[in-house]
C-alpha cells in the first residue's frame, strides 16, 4: 500500500509542477523571462501523463532551439539580450531594496512594489535564467549556417 501511495504522491507532485512550468510559460512569453523553456519543461513533464501533452512537446522544443539559435547569430540581438537581462536583473534588486515609493506615485502605498521580496527573487532568477541560456545558445549555435542550425536542432530532438 506504501508504495501505490508514494507512485500517487509523485505523479500529483509532477502534474503540478508540470501545470505550473506551462503557467509560468506561458507568463513569461508576454513578461520577461524564459518562457518557450518554461513551457517545453512543463509539457515534457505533462506528455508522461496526457497524449495531448506528448503531441505538443516536439513543436514547442523545436520553436525554442530556434528561437535560442536564433537570438544569437547577431552582435546586436546578444548585446541587446544581455541589456535585458541587466535590466531585469536589476529591477530585480531594486525590488528587493524596497524604496519607499516615490511623490508621484498615484496609488497606495502597499500598491508600490507588491509582491516583496519573492518578486524581487523571482526576478533575478528569472534573469540569471536567460543569462545561462544565452551563453548556452553561443556555444551551441553561434555562427552555424542556416543549413547547419537546422541540422543541430533536429539532431538534438532525436537524441
Amino acid at each position: 500500500m506504501s508504495g501505490k501511495r508514494h507512485s500517487t504522491t509523485k505523479r500529483i507532485a509532477l502534474e503540478i509542477l508540470g501545470w505550473l512550468l506551462v503557467v509560468v510559460g506561458i507568463a513569461a512569453l508576454i513578461l520577461p523571462g524564459p518562457g518557450l523553456l518554461a513551457l517545453a519543461a512543463g509539457l515534457a513533464i505533462l506528455s508522461q501523463q496526457y497524449e495531448w501533452a506528448e503531441k505538443r512537446v516536439r513543436p514547442v522544443e523545436r520553436q525554442a532551439k530556434k528561437t535560442a539559435a536564433e537570438s544569437v547569430q547577431s552582435w546586436v540581438r546578444i548585446t541587446m539580450s544581455l541589456l535585458l537581462v541587466a535590466w531585469l536583473v536589476g529591477i530585480g534588486v531594486f525590488w528587493l531594496l524596497q524604496p519607499d515609493s516615490p511623490e508621484w506615485w498615484p496609488l497606495e502605498d502597499k500598491w508600490w512594489l507588491f509582491g516583496g521580496w519573492p518578486t524581487g527573487v523571482t526576478l533575478i532568477a528569472s534573469g540569471l535564467i536567460a543569462l545561462a541560456m544565452i551563453v548556452y545558445s553561443i556555444k551551441t549555435y553561434r555562427g552555424l549556417s542556416e543549413e547547419e542550425l537546422q541540422r543541430k536542432v533536429d539532431a538534438s530532438l532525436e537524441g
